[in-house]
């Protein structure tokens, strides 16, 4: 018998499967820098603006290290980088406008979204590949700290949470989707 493990047809191999991983999160890190970006153009000087600039400076560092992960391993980025620029920057603005609750709120949602995603992730690789599974569990502490924070914050006193909150995870499974495949 052969130790090469079989795949239907269409299936990604192990290295597309690596490649498919360091996109979307790259991804998601520069959607989550926009979100970032969007609620403090419109919250700037408030008060809720301290600890939302701390998160971005966090996610810009995310962002720095999956770059550099993929120009080191020569991964392309997703072709919907464009559109994550833009829905990243008005859902981060939206949120904000509707006050500082809810662009908590959209930290929830997207964090308990990037949690499971980071999970999900950490558990595929195990020990295949120590340098991304470290970053992918470096980045997924943060995100729960942020998570945790935006809820201390009073997101979920938010009205019409559930539906908000709802709407930006939706959204936020459709970018990972979309972002490995394209």
């Amino acid at each position: 018998m052969s130790d090469i493990p079989r795949r239907l047809p269409g299936e990604p191999t192990r290295d597309e499967e690596t490649s498919r991983m360091i996109r979307v999160d790259q991804a998601g890190e520069y959607g989550a820098v926009r979100i970032y970006e969007g609620q403090l153009a419109v919250l700037g000087a408030r008060a809720s603006g301290v600890p939302i600039r701390r998160m971005a400076a966090q996610e810009a560092t995310h962002l720095e290290k999956f770059d550099r992960l993929m120009t080191g391993r020569r991964v392309r980025p997703t072709l919907l980088s464009p559109v994550w620029h833009m829905a990243g920057f008005a859902l981060g603005a939206a949120t904000a406008l509707m006050g500082e609750k809810a662009a908590m709120a959209c930290t929830v949602a997207v964090e308990e979204v990037i949690d499971e995603h980071y999970a999900r992730q950490a558990e595929r690789l195990a020990d295949e590949d120590p340098e991304l599974s470290g970053l992918i569990e470096e980045c997924r502490a943060e995100e729960v700290e942020h998570k945790q924070e935006a809820e201390s914050l009073g997101a979920r006193e938010t009205p019409g949470y559930p539906l908000l909150s709802g709407a930006i995870k939706a959204g936020s499974r459709l970018a990972i989707w979309l972002s490995s495949r394209v």
